[in-house]
C-alpha cells in the first residue's frame, strides 16, 4: 500500500509538467513549406521553423529533397549544424562531387559544417534535413556554373 501511495504522489507531483509539455506540442504552429530558393537545384521544399534566414540572426530551416536530389559542391560564410530528420544523407568534402568520397548521415545524426568548407551533398531516399545558423543564408557554389540561378533554360 505504501508503495502504491508514493508512486502515486510521484505521478501526481509530474502530472502537470507532462501536460504543459503535450500541449507545447500540440500548440505549434505548423512549418509552411514552399519551393526552395532558387539557389538550390529545382525539386528541393523548404520550410523556416525558426528565425528569419535573410537577417543577421541564428535561423533553422527544414529542407525536403526527393531521392537522388544533388547539391554540387558549395559554402557558406557562417558555420551551420545540419541533422538529419528523415531518410540519408551523403555529404563529402571537397571542390568535385565524388559520392564515393561521401559519408552517410542518417536520420538522428548531426554534424557541425564549419564556415567556408567546401562540401556536396545527395538525397539517399526522400530526405529531411534540420539546417542551423547564423544569417544572413548564403550559399556560393565552387564552379559558378554548377549555380541554377546561372543556367540558362533550355529551349
Amino acid at each position: 500500500m505504501r508503495a502504491f501511495s508514493l508512486s502515486t504522489c510521484l505521478l501526481l507531483a509530474v502530472a502537470p509538467g507532462i501536460h504543459a509539455q503535450a500541449a507545447l506540442a500540440t500548440n505549434q504552429t505548423p512549418m509552411h513549406w514552399g519551393p526552395a530558393p532558387a539557389v538550390f537545384p529545382p525539386g528541393a521544399r523548404m520550410a523556416v521553423v525558426s528565425g528569419d534566414p535573410s537577417k543577421a540572426a541564428v535561423f533553422t530551416v527544414q529542407l525536403a529533397m526527393p531521392s537522388g536530389y544533388k547539391i554540387a559542391p558549395h559554402f557558406h560564410p557562417t558555420d551551420e549544424t545540419v541533422e538529419v530528420k528523415k531518410g540519408t544523407l551523403l555529404v563529402g568534402m571537397g571542390d568535385k562531387f565524388d559520392l564515393s568520397k561521401a559519408k552517410a548521415m542518417k536520420a538522428g545524426e548531426k554534424t557541425p559544417m564549419a564556415a567556408k568548407a567546401h562540401h556536396f551533398a545527395a538525397a539517399q531516399g526522400a530526405t529531411f534535413i534540420q539546417v542551423t545558423a547564423m544569417g544572413p543564408f548564403a550559399l556560393t557554389y565552387v564552379n559558378p556554373a554548377d549555380d541554377p540561378q546561372k543556367q540558362v533554360a533550355k529551349p
